[in-house]
């Protein structure tokens, strides 16, 4: 729980520094083993501190590429949908359908907001709601944030991509950078860098919008770069959180969310030989249901996995688990 807040200050766009003059407290969370524990972060820490290069070498050195569809048999998807299966330690793409064909990418966005947060933000940044927080879209999934609200970007992080909470997007965004344009403005100067060309976000949440688009391929791009951060895999692999947060009147807020993937939850059987590190899900009418997951074989090798548009929720994972099969295969 956040403790006596000193003083907080909201980074621009420039972000040329970030000074911050915090005290926090002990953050209680429960991750995927169910065990609680807590974590503290100095108020000296850096975005630089949570890199994860030498679990993920892949990002800035070789990448997967693909200029056609790779096709198989055993994996049969909808016409309308894309998808790929990328490995990799060996840099290959081992399936590929529509990946560069421009989708709307739901609640995916989020794997480049938290992308562009850990950059650009600290963990114990302490961020605070303003009256764009908001969400008024009927059924978006959100944690019912209030002008006022204060929490650290470490638990926004956790609660946008193991929850998908959409307000918690708004309130990463308009505090890591000067406004929540200003964030998108990174978002997508951040997407060129890391070549993901084809792609284009208009807000961090990823409910539906004109111009707001990506591809497959750039989905494995950004995911791929996020995991050079331990914080984003540690996050991604957990079923459930719980946390405090304190409202505009000091008052503690009190929330638990369980993780929106199936797998994780126990929902959808892994395919023999194939573990389901974590990973994000994203569903709207425009974008029908959308996942991105991180798995390993049995040897441990790493790959990305990842499919846009497809019909429901049921053939997603049953599209899924067939893609995943081509791991072993």
């Amino acid at each position: 729980m956040i403790g006596e807040i000193l003083s907080g200050v909201k980074c621009t766009s420039k972000l040329l520094s970030v000074l911050l003059a915090v005290s926090l407290g002990t953050i209680s969370i429960t991750g995927c083993s169910g065990i609680s524990y807590s974590s503290k972060y100095s108020v000296s820490s850096s975005p630089a501190d949570n890199r994860n290069d030498q679990i993920y070498p892949t990002f800035a050195s070789d990448l997967c590429v693909v200029d056609s569809d790779i096709a198989d048999s055993d994996v049969s998807l909808s016409e309308q949908a894309s998808a790929g299966l990328f490995d990799l330690n060996k840099k290959e793409t081992l399936y590929a359908k529509n990946v560069n064909m421009q989708v709307q990418p739901a609640s995916l966005t989020k794997v480049m907001t938290a992308y562009v947060a850990l950059k650009y933000g600290t963990l114990d940044q302490v961020l605070v709601a303003g009256s764009d927080v908001y969400v008024t879209e009927s059924g978006a999934q959100k944690i019912n944030l209030k002008e006022g609200d204060r929490m650290t970007l470490d638990q926004a992080l956790r609660l946008l991509l193991i929850y998908s909470a959409n307000d918690v997007a708004n309130l990463i965004a308009s505090n890591v950078s000067d406004s929540i344009e200003g964030f998108v403005t990174l978002m997508n100067m951040e997407a060129k860098q890391i070549g993901a060309t084809n792609s284009h976000f208009v807000n961090p949440h990823g409910l539906t919008a004109e111009e707001h688009y990506v591809t497959a391929y750039d989905m494995y791009l950004i995911f791929n770069a996020a995991m050079q951060y331990d914080t984003f895999s540690e996050i991604i692999n957990m079923t459930e959180y719980s946390t405090s947060y304190l409202d505009s009147k000091g008052n503690t807020q009190e929330v638990t969310v369980a993780n929106t993937n199936a797998y994780l939850r126990g929902e959808q059987s892994m395919p023999s030989g194939v573990t389901v590190i974590g990973g994000k899900t994203g569903t709207t009418s425009a974008a029908g249901h959308c996942l991105i997951l991180l798995a390993r074989d049995v040897s441990g090798n790493p790959y990305i996995s990842v499919i846009m548009r497809d019909t429901d929720s049921g053939a997603l994972y049953n599209d899924m688990s067939s893609l995943l099969n081509e791991i072993v295969g």
